[in-house]
């Protein structure tokens, strides 16, 4: 008889995600997370934390949380492809809330590590520490209240995770927890909204990362400057997430997924081996011939094309996918 297969920590969190808006009626729900989405892509002091209460971080946790999961687990995935032979040995997630990066780290590296979550809203935490209960990994994770600032310091731990906080600092405040981050940490993982700006924000921490001594492990193959032209594009890639009943309530629309736009760095203090190339659009499938747009070793852009007549590096062009490094591995 075969033994039972546990449910992946997507599959847990989805799940400990379904009861959050038990007895809240759905358009309180919805209404709560339109309010909360502007502030999300906005700009909101850390002294004023934008979670005020539980109905607050339980409609947003439902709704944002599966983002917030598939995007850094894409960014930890491509860390650990870099690093084969590395798991962190403990984790701090700065400006977690309810804690989705911790989940992310669970499905990326098998068993415990001591984790701590900082965030300055006490709400976020204690639905974070509720949540986290159904997750073996996590249930003796520290959930402390901290102000995420220039006064920011930081315990020693292998990884550090910042995910979609800089968005909501000061430029002061984010160089600081960049350097706390640096100081503290063997790896740092940072995540922002796939935007112009969120771009732009994960360059400038990209920047202070490799100037405290880092190399870039994802998803640069390189630690030189972006060779994207300032102003002309911005580099980001796609998760795709299981839309909630929520998702469909707020944005409408019939489809059972959408896909979450994310810009991100990974950096190491340790050795690691980037990507060949990274495949940094959706790649172009045509008759006879896959479109490749790649980010370079040589620290430029390209397009490869590659046909039929290329065998098993067509067909792998064909199952290729936006953010995938490339050639891949197998």
């Amino acid at each position: 008889m075969n033994a039972p297969v546990s449910p992946s920590p997507a599959d847990t969190l989805r799940t400990a995600l379904s009861g959050l808006l038990d007895g809240l009626p759905p358009r309180q729900a919805a209404q709560a997370v339109e309010r909360l989405i502007g502030h999300y892509r906005g700009a909101t002091p850390t002294d004023a934390p934008i979670l005020r209460d539980r109905a607050d971080v339980a409609a947003y946790a439902a709704y944002r949380m599966p983002a917030t999961f598939e995007a850094v687990r894409s960014a930890l995935e491509a860390l650990a492809d870099a690093a084969p032979e590395w798991t962190p040995s403990g984790h701090v997630d700065v400006g977690g809330g309810t804690g989705a990066a911790t989940w992310a780290v669970t499905a990326v590296w098998d068993g415990t590590r001591p984790t701590t979550v900082l965030d300055w809203a006490e709400p976020a935490l204690a639905l974070g520490r509720e949540i986290a209960a159904a997750n073996p990994a996590l249930r003796d994770a520290r959930w402390q209240r901290s102000r995420i600032g220039t006064s920011l310091t930081l315990a020693p731990t292998d990884l550090v995770t910042v995910s979609y906080v800089l968005n909501e600092l000061t430029a002061a405040d984010r160089a600081a927890l960049v350097d706390a981050a640096a100081t503290a940490a063997q790896a740092v993982v940072i995540v922002e909204p796939g935007t112009p700006d969120g771009y732009t924000r994960v360059l400038e921490a990209r920047d202070r990362l490799i100037a405290a001594g880092f190399r870039v492990a994802a998803p640069c193959p390189h630690s030189a400057a972006c060779p994207i032209a300032p102003g002309t594009d911005w580099c980001h890639f796609s998760a795709r997430v299981s839309r909630s009943s929520l998702h469909r309530q707020v944005k409408g629309g019939s489809l059972p997924y959408e896909d979450e736009k994310f810009a991100y760095v990974a950096a190491t203090r340790f050795p690691a081996t980037p990507a060949s190339s990274r495949i940094i659009r959706k790649p172009q499938i045509r008759k006879g011939q896959v479109l490749l747009d790649l980010c370079e070793p040589e620290v430029r852009l390209d397009r490869a094309t590659v046909t039929k007549r290329h065998g098993e590096l067509y067909k792998a062009a064909r199952d290729a996918e936006w953010g995938d490094a490339w050639p891949a591995a197998d």
